[in-house]
């Protein structure tokens, strides 16, 4: 049949961008052709896999894209010399990016107390573009007044916005109906707002919010920088005879544009925040200190000590709050955030007082940060989706192309025939919310990566795959340090090295089944908060290898040598010498409550037990012996529940 419905039909529809419905025709073709199940199912697979790549590749070509557009709306502002190109140039990219019908660009107007349409992009009514918009009425002019980002699908039915005749009747005749507005700031004021909408109800995701907050943040940049351009040509041609001041504000302006072209060709380079650390040190002199959200150094540049908590965290707050750099006593603040997120701080120490334009490079400096993190952000996600996704090829279905998943491993650095360990994490460690699973699988795959391994979620289950051999100690190990990140216990089962006839990538799936079971016969022994591996476990291990391995015989064995004189003795005599020493166990070796608990004489409990020790012999309640009896009895009573 040559390559007529195989795989590799797949691969070139992948090679020339096919639409997704062209994925059906080899799966069409072959059953048109006939083809055994077995082999529709491989394809239905291989569609599956190459749909995924489609995916994956159409999210990182419209990432590009993004940051393509970033990348040259930063290059426009280095090269600023026409503000209205420029936010002309933001508006346009705006709505390419966000792949809307229109998109436009309002400013505040103080002496008016209104905003006034300023740049349009797809706009197709002249009514719509000479639109003024009171503060307050409308969505514009909320996110005007209030300096938060609003956004809905379906504008002329939301009645969460002030509507007026004038505002409604523009957004009708242009056909406006899902509208996303968010605000341009320019230190602690809102100048105006840039909108992205669509003729049709739509919904906006965060990501999209969060891009139009980056193009408002240059935008704003556009038009301050502007200002101060116009500033100082202002000041040259009035202040001639102040010389001196003129040089010093002339040179903070020069400061301030070769802070931001360096900057912007940090980005351009994909610098990182030593770099944006080294650069802001270099203009401003002095020492500097990048910390993250949670107060964790980044970066220092210079001889800096990292401030007081409670200081470090007022100022910050000031600073957000503000939407400007902040002083307290020697030290200048810059809180870093990304829309309503707050990413961490910059800590400034200068040589020299600042001047107005110097906060300017300080606060850029924390803008460009933001956007550095956020792209690490995006990369470290990225490759935790695909780490995720192998480890999850590796243990979910049977393993077919064993040297595809090799290449997959050694590009993320994991060496596949090298010995590992499995770890399942139990739904201890999972609250019922998205974002406390996803802060649980964040930290598992940050823990994995950095010890070489792999991290994913699997049928609620959270499941790590690390180097090594001593499967104990890496369970131990996770539930210790989880535990501490979630401040809740965390059961923690482990299995492997694989060995025997089947190791390597091809024993990875049973290994993982292992690991699963031993975490769920810790619930069982009640050893929950705990971690342990399957050969720890002993008898369980055992039980768990029977499933797998075909052990059953050792369990019968084991079974028999432990209780089979008392459960053959209640067999042939009726007794209920079983029940007698469950529930003596049960009740932690007390007479009186078995007796209780059985409906019985305390004398009939000993005599009983006294029966036991001649079947057993008089070791039976030695602590090693007991354990032992303990253990059959439970798997006596396991295997005689039906099923």
């Amino acid at each position: 049949m040559g390559l007529m419905s195989s795989p590799i039909e797949f691969l070139e529809l992948l090679a020339r961008e096919a639409a997704a419905v062209e994925f059906e025709g080899p799966l069409v073709a072959a059953r048109a052709a006939g083809l055994p199940a077995d082999r529709l199912a491989e394809l239905e697979q291989a569609k599956l896999v190459a749909l995924r790549v489609r995916g994956l590749l159409e999210r990182r070509r419209r990432r590009e894209v993004e940051l393509s557009g970033l990348y040259d709306t930063a290059s426009d502002l280095a090269g600023l010399r026409d503000v209205d190109a420029v936010l002309r140039a933001i508006v346009h990219r705006a709505r390419h990016l966000l792949g809307t019908d229109a998109a436009y660009m309002t400013l505040n107007d103080d002496e008016h107390g209104d905003t006034y349409m300023r740049v349009t992009d797809g706009s197709i009514s002249a009514r719509f573009q000479r639109l003024r918009l009171p503060m307050g009425a409308g969505l514009g002019g909320l996110v005007a007044q209030s300096g938060t980002p609003y956004v809905t699908a379906n504008y002329p039915e939301d009645d969460r916005f002030h509507h007026t005749g004038e505002i409604d009747a523009g957004v009708r005749e242009e056909g406006l109906v899902a509208i996303l507005g968010v605000p341009l700031r320019l230190g602690s004021s809102v100048i105006g707002v840039l909108y992205a909408a669509n003729r049709s109800a739509r919904p906006f995701v965060p990501e999209e919010v969060a891009l139009l907050v980056s193009l408002a943040a240059h935008a704003a940049v556009a038009i301050d920088t502007a200002r101060l351009l116009a500033e100082t040509r202002s000041a040259l041609e009035e202040l001639s005879a102040a010389n001196t001041t003129i040089r010093a504000h002339s040179a903070s302006v020069e400061r301030a544009a070769a802070a931001h072209d360096r900057m912007t060709a940090l980005v351009l380079r994909g610098g990182g925040v030593e770099d944006v650390a080294s650069a802001v040190t270099d203009v401003l002199g002095g020492a500097l200190l990048a910390l993250d959200a949670e107060g964790r150094r980044l970066a220092r540049v210079g001889a800096i000590d990292e401030p007081e908590r409670a200081d470090m965290v007022e100022a910050v707050a000031a600073s957000r709050t503000e939407g400007r750099s902040v002083r307290r006593g020697p030290l200048w603040y810059a809180a870093v955030v990304a829309g309503a997120e707050n990413l961490g701080a910059l800590v400034l120490r200068p040589d020299d007082e600042l001047v107005d334009a110097d906060q300017r490079i300080l606060e850029r400096a924390a803008l460009v940060t933001a956007l550095l993190l956020l792209f690490r952000r995006t990369v470290a996600e990225a490759e935790g989706r695909v780490r995720g996704e192998l480890l999850d090829d590796l243990i979910a279905r049977p393993v077919r192309d064993v040297e595809a998943l090799r290449s997959r491993a050694r590009r993320l650095g994991v060496d596949l025939d090298a010995p590992h360990v499995l770890v399942a994490v139990g739904d201890d460690a999972i609250a019922a919310t998205g974002s406390a699973r996803q802060r649980v699988l964040s930290w598992a795959t940050t823990y994995a990566s950095a010890r070489g391994g792999l991290a994913a979620a699997r049928d609620g289950r959270v499941v790590l795959m690390l180097p090594g051999r001593d499967a104990g100690g890496a369970a131990r190990a996770v539930a210790r340090d989880l535990s501490r990140v979630t401040g809740r216990p965390v059961t923690a089962g482990s299995s492997g090295p694989s060995t025997g006839p089947s190791t390597g990538p091809a024993a990875l799936a049973r290994v993982f089944r292992e690991a699963d079971r031993c975490l769920t016969a810790l619930g069982a022994l009640g050893r929950s908060g705990q971690g342990a591996s399957t050969a720890e476990l002993g008898f369980v291990g055992l039980l768990l290898g029977s499933v797998t391995d075909g052990g059953d015989q050792d369990v019968s064995r084991f079974l028999a040598d432990t209780v089979g004189p008392v459960v053959d003795y209640d067999a042939r005599r009726g007794t209920a010498l079983v029940k007698t020493l469950e529930a003596y166990f049960g009740v932690g070796g007390s007479l009186a409550r078995a007796a209780e608990l059985l409906h019985v004489h305390v004398n009939t409990v000993t005599q009983r037990l006294d029966r036991v020790g001649q079947l057993l012999g008089p070791d039976w309640q030695k602590p090693e012996r007991a354990l032992e009896v303990q253990l059959a009895l439970r798997l006596h009573r396991l295997r005689a529940t039906p099923s």
